[in-house]
């Protein structure tokens, strides 16, 4: 089995092409150096020292032993370590699904301070849309759920708590034909034309979408960063948060329009697994309560 002593032996070697100047290196006798050397490629059967030319160096195979050997030793220090951490009580994992509509940005601090723990638990983010993000934690894809939309639904072990409500308005670009029409729109004239949607990510489910009739033609793009900009493109019309398009209705890019069957706001969610809830899931949960994380989850990055 290779060691430590092994791999820095073979590192020494690789730095300094001597192994005078690696048993400099390494605090040694330039004799058990040498020996250490020889024994070492007694034990694998290998020739991993190439002594032809006038500095030592290794052979591909000795490359290959440090390299290779490097890495196996620091995911076994890993392992180490995790077993350790697991033993405190801390997770492994921790598996953080929000909503498409958040903004991961917003929960970089977060991280930075989680790190300051030195939990040493792994994180892991992904996006969901719509269905899709309750559905991640229903099917054990997730441990904790940010900015779900919709009623949390029937689960075993699930605990959540309203992040915010979301507000959406009915924009369009001042070049689209329905910027010309009769205020209040009626559905009638909403579904002549094209409608914007966001492809709700669920895989369980029957996919959802709102306020587009069933006969209503649609263009589904894969984010809401790409249904805004297929809006201010003038390529459909559909409902859209207003914190993610202020700025948009402010430069006149998008211009609001009042219908007859106004939106009601959306309540979002922060919802987690209770019988899996270990301190990292703890920690989070408790930082998401905190108000002031709720603009810059939901303003707009675009």
């Amino acid at each position: 089995m290779l060691s430590l002593e092994d791999l820095q032996l073979l590192e020494a070697v690789r730095a300094t092409g001597s192994l005078s100047r690696a048993a400099e290196r390494l605090g040694k006798a330039a004799s058990t150096v040498s020996y250490a050397a020889r024994q070492l490629e007694e034990r694998l059967d290998a020739l991993l020292f190439d002594r032809a030319g006038y500095r030592i160096a290794l052979t591909p195979a000795g490359l290959l032993l440090v390299e290779q050997g490097a890495q196996l030793h620091a995911q076994a220090r890993r392992l180490t370590e995790r077993v350790k951490q697991v033993a405190r009580g801390w997770e492994s994992e921790l598996r953080i699904v929000t909503d498409e509509l958040a903004n991961i940005e917003a929960l970089l601090p977060l991280v930075s301070d989680f790190d300051a723990l030195n939990s040493g638990v792994r994180l892991r983010f992904a996006h969901e849309v719509l269905g899709g993000t309750w559905e991640a934690l229903l099917d054990q894809r997730a441990d904790l759920v940010v900015a779900a939309t919709n009623e949390p639904p029937a689960m075993a072990h699930l605990q959540w708590f309203e992040l915010t409500q979301l507000e959406w308005v009915f924009a369009v670009s001042p070049r689209h034909p329905l910027a010309q029409e009769k205020q209040p729109l009626s559905m009638e004239a909403i579904t002549a034309h094209r409608s914007v949607v966001v492809a709700d990510t669920s895989r369980l489910a029957i996919a959802r979408s709102y306020g587009v009739q069933t006969h209503q033609e649609r263009l589904a793009m894969p984010s809401m960063r790409a249904k805004i900009a297929a809006q201010v493109a003038g390529l459909g019309v559909g409902w859209l948060p207003l914190e993610k398009v202020r700025h948009h209705l402010k430069k006149g890019e998008l211009v609001a329009l009042t219908t007859q069957d106004p939106r009601e706001p959306n309540l979002l969610f922060v919802g987690w697994h209770s019988h899996r809830a270990g301190p990292a899931l703890q920690w989070w949960v408790e930082k998401l309560r905190d108000p002031r994380l709720v603009p810059p989850l939901l303003h707009h990055n675009y």
